[in-house]
């Protein structure tokens, strides 16, 4: 039987490095996209294809909506060329930058970039995608913990993320009748170079937050790889329509 097939957003470091090396590990396939970093998007595929499975990377603006269909050809002529296929199965939607800004002093370009990148590129880029996407596959929103909490400086991140989880039930609703499943996970603090680093290089912050999660410490990556890995392993496919936090149980 054939491997199944992952396409994730921002699959060159963090979070989407972690989920692509955890789905991997499961047997399936990936197509990783970067923004700039090349060089680190080779590498994970290098690293992948040592452990068995099969690797490429694309370059996508994930905030560029006018480079989607140019994206969607490149995306049917790697598939048709390394796979001999023409669907894929499951789409992770996990690129992302972290601006924090208070709310009095955000800036429209800064609302205009977070709202690219993080609501209005998740739904044209799946839009875009949707024919090449497998009837019964699964799609991924990657949101985050900021939805349910409130923490200062991240009012237009955490909206948008809020919109997506909700985008999410409209596309489970909309493409159930295709047999696709699909859910929003939402990390809580995570020790990565997001935003700065801060979580990971703030001993001050660290420390804050591991203090007020249930498990005593804050995620690493591979906490929330493994989470979307299961989201999308074969024991999953019922879990459909749901906002899934990935926290530790932060501030419960």
């Amino acid at each position: 039987m054939a491997s199944k097939l992952a396409i994730i957003t921002g699959g060159s470091r963090g979070l989407g490095k972690s989920a692509a090396l955890k789905l991997a590990q499961q047997g399936v396939d990936v197509i990783l996209t970067y923004h700039s970093n090349e060089a680190a998007a080779h590498a994970v595929v290098t690293e992948i294809e040592a452990g068995g499975a099969r690797a490429a990377a694309l370059r996508l603006d994930t905030g560029d909506v006018g480079s989607f269909a140019a994206f969607a050809q490149q995306l049917q002529q790697l598939m048709a060329a390394k796979w001999q296929r023409d669907r894929f199965d499951f789409l992770v939607n996990n690129a992302g930058i972290g601006i924090h800004a208070p709310f009095a002093e955000t800036t429209e370009a800064q609302f205009d970039q977070l709202f690219n990148i993080h609501f209005k590129g998740v739904f044209f880029l799946t839009q875009q995608l949707l024919p090449l996407i497998a009837d019964g596959g699964r799609i991924v929103n990657v949101s985050t913990g900021l939805t349910r909490f409130a923490l200062p400086g991240y009012a237009v991140y955490a909206s948008m993320k809020g919109a997506v989880e909700v985008l999410t039930k409209y596309m489970a609703k909309e493409l159930g009748a295709r047999g696709i499943a699909v859910n929003a996970i939402a990390p809580g603090a995570i020790e990565t170079d997001f935003g700065g680093g801060a979580v990971r290089d703030n001993a001050q912050l660290n420390g804050f937050v591991a203090s007020q999660t249930a498990l005593g410490r804050v995620g690493l990556p591979d906490d929330i790889g493994g989470a979307i890995a299961s989201l999308l392993g074969e024991n999953s496919g019922w879990i459909n329509a749901q906002r899934i936090e990935a926290s530790g149980g932060m501030f419960v």
